[in-house]
């Protein structure tokens, strides 16, 4: 008997059939990242290094993550949406529907309700539940009743909607900066290694590694996911300090994305930062 995931989204089941649209997409952009290997320079490496930095670093890690959505630091407004153009670039949705999955995973973390626990598999965890059943990426009005703080901001509700707008803007900039190599580069083969690498966070991050604390979930660090997402693969440690602007909390756990906001604090950009006393390992104290 074929049974059926019950989330919060609705309905969603392993077995359901696959969705064409989103399906079609994520193949088209795995065959322009293929397609970009065989169009190599030096400067289209350079730039998609840079533009990984900026929409998986600033957009996913820094922005519509510890920002967005567990608010663990405050930046200027105008940076703030920024931060979420940014994480727009990198296919993953608009930052209503980005900030409502995660606050879910949270609360029902491999648990029933979980949008994408390995607890119903390795690859529902990692790209199934993303290509199967209705795609939720548009549905406003839906994802806004998880992320009411954000949908009260008529930016990031126009952002929501139109969620493609960024990646089609900067491939048109790319174009004519350097033509079909440099939108290869620049978007397919770093949009697709952002997706895996996003999407090793939630299948990778609660299979293997270590766990420091007993949380509710089977979030574990993985040094290798961090590395590849600018310090989010410190998984169990952010579950269980969850609205910490720092998830790598030893000296060795390297987070670059907690690197770049002391920088900003340094430069007087950021403020109100949450970190996790990790002398007491459970309060959190507020940094100036």
């Amino acid at each position: 008997m074929q049974t059926e995931k019950i989330t919060q989204f609705g309905a969603a089941s392993k077995n359901e059939r696959l969705n064409w649209t989103t399906t079609l997409v994520m193949v088209l952009f795995h065959v322009g990242a293929i397609a970009a290997l065989f169009m190599f320079s030096w400067k289209a490496l350079a730039i998609s290094i840079f533009l990984y930095w900026a929409t998986v670093g600033l957009g996913i890690s820094l922005g519509y993550h510890r920002l967005h959505t567990h608010r663990s630091f405050k930046i200027p407004k105008l940076l703030e949406y920024f931060f979420a153009v940014c994480g727009a670039s990198t296919l993953e949705g608009g930052p209503i529907f980005w900030v409502a999955t995660h606050r879910i995973h949270h609360q029902k973390s491999d648990q029933e309700g979980d949008p994408h626990s390995p607890h119903d598999g390795a690859w529902w965890a990692h790209v199934g539940w993303i290509l199967l059943g209705e795609a939720k990426h548009s549905n406003t009005k839906l994802m806004s009743k998880y992320a009411p703080d954000l949908a009260k901001d008529k930016f990031y509700v126009w952002l929501n909607n139109y969620h493609w707008v960024p990646v089609l803007a900067l491939a048109a900039v790319l174009y004519a900066m350097g033509g079909i190599s440099y939108v290869l580069w620049g978007v397919c083969l770093r949009i697709v290694v952002g997706l895996h690498a996003t999407w090793l966070v939630n299948s990778a991050t609660h299979m293997w590694g270590s766990r420091r604390f007993e949380t509710r979930d089977d979030s574990r660090n993985n040094w290798w996911v961090a590395l590849l997402t600018f310090g989010e693969g410190w998984h169990n440690n952010h579950h269980a300090h969850p609205t910490s602007a720092r998830h790598g909390l030893a000296w060795y756990e390297l987070d670059i994305s907690w690197i770049s906001l002391k920088i900003m604090k340094f430069l007087g950009i950021a403020k109100s930062i949450h970190v996790a006393n990790t002398q007491g390992d459970i309060e959190i104290r507020k940094a100036a």
